[in-house]
């Protein structure tokens, strides 16, 4: 997450630092409202960022989703359990075939002597 502060907003001669978020952070936010299913207020109270800005930047997600296909950079733990399983079962189907190749060169080799 790169957060960073640089708005100034003047307010009765008090200066508050305003909070600004990247595009990717925001999309990870809103991933988890949309894709997820999580309620907004939680995943604000979790972020730490105020419900109206999550609100916002979902409906911006949701708009964007729309019309093109994201870059995903943030993945979220739904996302990452699916590729988890993805890659064992790969990973299995490759331990197999390497077992069946050790054994048909152990044939082979026997034939030769």
């Amino acid at each position: 997450m790169r957060l960073v502060y640089n708005t100034i907003i003047i307010k009765k001669d008090v200066f508050i630092m305003g909070k600004h978020y990247d595009r990717e952070y925001k999309d990870y936010a809103s991933k988890l409202v949309v894709e997820e299913g999580r309620k907004a207020t939680e995943v604000a109270y979790e972020l730490e960022v105020s419900y109206k800005s999550l609100c916002r930047w979902v409906a911006d997600y949701r708009q964007r989703v729309k019309g093109e296909q994201t870059a995903e950079r943030y993945i979220t733990p739904s996302e990452l359990e699916k590729m988890k399983k993805q890659h064992e079962k790969e990973l299995a189907e490759i331990r197999e075939e390497n077992e069946i190749l050790k054994k048909a060169m152990r044939i082979f080799t026997k034939n030769q002597e």
